[in-house]
């Protein structure tokens, strides 16, 4: 007897809590706390790791190029305007896929370059982690999924890009930025008001 339309979504949205749980166990990341080293190679065979940036603030962008929620980021232009706002001013911003070798958003150099063409997107650096090593450690669980490390070394923020859980690209101007507010408060020295948020989009693909 074939299961029914209805526990199968059921199923489905158990299965997916349990690997978000499975991925928030294994994760070594507080807020308030020291964000984990680590390193990963750029597409231009560049190691790069987060302590040679300690003194610096950095944001850490969990991406898929072919998720639709980071198409409206990336489209809309909201995602290439905060990078390019936010290294204006002196921070490293490391975009992060930690989908598997092959999978869905997996892109080659020739691949992310087209991209980024196409959107205007301006990290510092597009890094792969395909192993899910670091995302894992992370325990970023979507894309996007953000984080704000402050210049000491501190994770300040970890979250969604905003406030409103959305497909929609109208709803970005109406949406609190959690990440353009945890750096402005950084700037201000004041502390960040809302440092922890759940991330919506696509699921990472471990």
């Amino acid at each position: 007897m074939k299961p029914s339309m209805s526990r199968l979504i059921r199923l489905v949205v158990l299965s997916a809590l349990a690997a978000f749980a499975a991925v928030e166990a294994r994760s070594a990341v507080a807020v308030g706390q020291a964000a984990p080293d680590f390193s990963l190679t750029d597409l231009s065979g560049q190691v790069r790791r987060l302590s040679d940036y300690r003194g610096r603030t950095v944001v850490l962008e969990w991406t898929n190029p072919r998720c639709p929620i980071v198409g409206k980021h990336y489209r809309s232009g909201n995602m290439p305007s905060l990078q390019k706002s936010a290294t204006a001013e002196g921070v490293v911003w490391l975009s992060i896929n930690s989908g598997y070798r092959g999978s869905y958003g997996d892109y080659g150099p020739a691949q992310v370059a087209d991209w980024f063409r196409s959107t205007g997107a301006a990290p510092t650096a597009y890094l792969r982690d395909r192993d899910g090593s670091v995302g894992r450690l992370y325990g970023a669980s979507a894309t996007p999924n953000m984080f704000v490390v402050a210049a000491d070394g501190t994770l300040i923020y970890a979250g969604a890009i905003d406030s409103i859980a959305s497909s929609d690209p109208s709803d970005i101007a109406r949406a609190t930025n959690y990440v353009r507010a945890a750096l402005d408060s950084l700037k201000r020295g004041t502390p960040v008001l809302v440092p922890t948020s759940h991330p919506y989009g696509c699921a990472i693909k471990y």
